[in-house]
């Protein structure tokens, strides 16, 4: 039954109500705008979903027809018809304002028996958007509202513009670059002029520098004064795999450095590293066009450290005396550099097979040290930065990366960010984080790049995730007082004599990162 209480016949039983827009609400077959929701046959709009012969873009497919102005064609013999898209054009209709679109009509079956209730559609309005856009598929097949394209977390922009301010003036890389290029190479050629036990010296570059990953100022150089040595024997001195003493073969062909053997025969870190400062000392006081001093000695270090002035600033250089053995590979280095994955076997075969560097460095750990004074000075240290260096220029996985015509990475942007941090922290907690370096973060970021060694690991664009990764990582090491050596892994870096430290910086860095590193906000 429909709302105007009559019953329903054949098609064209009753007399047509009229169709003028003033017609009263309760007129029967009104199409106009303003009959009632409950009218009979009613194409307007505002016809409830449950009335009969609702023309609503709810009603069903298999609706009869209607006598709206949206009648639909195709209509069978019994008079039923299917739906279509509504009208977007094509003349107004009848009795309603022009220009209006008319909506999909549906019409009774022939029998006149009234339709169920039509269910509420989910479907999008046919009308097609101005421009098309991407919708998202979520697991049910529906489709998802359509998603503008992320922007950038603002971490990532943050990190991006810090990146951006530790990077090196290309004025000030010149100028430094080209005084320890005029100081450097004349030293050198001036040591290798006297002869003696200095007369081979080889310069090699190494450090942050030559890697391209030194940050703020262009300030510190590392040269390394390489002597090539024959028929030595390796003896480590302690259970790290670090820390050797070296003695000669039956008869060196070095004899000018049988001078610096101690009593023990053994070969002293101490006597060759103080006389080289010596000639250093002498040497620079003839530059005429730079000035040039040696900087106090520092306890431990195997470094002699030039001062070149370059106003308002200094410009300081490490000279690392080296020794170059030929040597198979140590077992203490067996297992370490795992790089098969990140950089290849063929990589790691290379590097196994190259000398042995030993710096002269003394070995703090070893107990003998603090009892006998005659063996003070004595050790001499593993060195792996000509190695270091390259892994760093060549840092990727595939062979093009980071170069003019490959994929950028943001490898060097993490360990500039790792060594960053690190130097933050150690300004304001001076005491309390006094025995870090820089070497420690360079060593979990190795260790980082082996765990994700891919190339799409490390995507530019990824900088903030990639940083906090190696974060993540770091601090787990700190957490646990457990830091490798990456070339001997036997080697822990962190002592667990220094937990107190060790937990001191995991916490700091966890604020950082659980605060959006606040300390490179107060830097600046």
């Amino acid at each position: 039954m429909d709302g105007a209480g009559g019953t329903r016949g054949r098609r064209g039983s009753r007399t047509a109500a009229p169709r003028c827009r003033g017609a009263p609400r309760s007129a029967a077959r009104s199409p106009s705008r303003g009959a009632p929701r409950s009218a009979a046959r009613s194409p307007s709009r505002g016809a409830p979903r449950s009335a009969a012969r609702s023309p609503s873009r709810g009603a069903p497919r298999s609706a009869a027809r209607s006598p709206s102005r949206g009648r639909v064609a195709g209509e069978s013999p019994s008079g039923a018809t299917t739906r279509r898209a509504s009208r977007t054009d094509g003349p107004p209709a009848r009795g309603g304002p022009p220009g209006r679109r008319a909506h999909a009509a549906s019409a009774l079956p022939a029998g006149g028996v009234e339709a169920p209730p039509a269910p509420r559609s989910r479907a999008r309005a046919t009308r097609v958007p101005a421009a098309p856009r991407k919708a998202a598929v979520v697991p049910d097949g529906a489709a998802a509202a359509p998603v503008a394209a992320p922007r950038p977390p603002p971490d990532t922009l943050r990190l991006h513009e810090v990146l951006s301010r530790l990077s090196l003036g290309r004025r000030d890389v010149s100028e430094a670059s080209a005084l320890v290029n005029m100081v450097v190479p004349h030293l050198v050629q001036t040591i290798r002029s006297r002869g003696g036990p200095f007369s081979s010296i080889e310069q090699h570059s190494a450090g942050s520098y030559y890697e391209r990953v030194k940050i703020s100022q262009p300030n510190e150089f590392d040269i390394m004064l390489v002597i090539p040595v024959e028929r030595l024997q390796l003896d480590e001195s302690d259970d790290t795999g670090a820390y050797y003493y070296i003695t000669f073969k039956r008869n060196p062909k070095e004899k000018y450095l049988l001078k610096f053997l101690d009593e023990d025969g053994k070969l002293s870190a101490f006597k060759m590293l103080q006389a080289l400062r010596e000639i250093i000392k002498q040497e620079v006081k003839n530059f005429k066009n730079v000035e040039v001093t040696v900087k106090r000695k520092k306890a431990g270090s195997p470094a002699i450290t030039l001062q070149i002035k370059n106003p308002p600033s200094e410009i300081s250089v490490d000279i690392i005396l080296t020794l170059e053995v030929k040597h198979s590979c140590l077992p203490s280095t067996q297992d370490g550099l795992k790089i098969e994955q990140w950089l290849g076997t063929k990589v790691r075969r290379d590097f196994k097979s190259r000398s042995v560097y030993l710096v002269a460095k003394q070995n703090k750990r070893e107990k003998v040290l603090r009892v006998l004074c005659s063996t003070l000075g004595n050790t001499w240290r593993l060195s792996f930065s000509h190695i270091e260096k390259e892994m760093m220029t060549n840092h990727g996985h595939s062979k093009t990366c980071c170069e003019s015509d490959g994929t950028k990475c943001c490898r060097k942007g993490c360990l500039k960010l790792l060594k960053y941090l690190l130097e933050q922290l150690k300004m304001k907690y001076p005491k309390e984080l006094e025995k870090f370096c820089s070497y420690h973060v360079k060593t979990a970021f190795f260790h980082s790049c082996v765990m994700w060694p891919n190339d799409t690991d490390w995507i530019l664009g990824d900088l903030d995730h990639c940083f906090q990764k190696c974060l993540g990582y770091f601090v787990e090491c700190l957490q646990k007082s457990q830091l490798p050596h990456f070339f001997i892994p036997q080697y822990n870096l962190l002592s667990l004599e220094d937990k107190a430290s060790n937990h001191f910086l995991a916490r700091q860095i966890s604020h950082q990162l659980n605060n959006r590193f606040p300390i490179f906000q107060e830097s600046y």
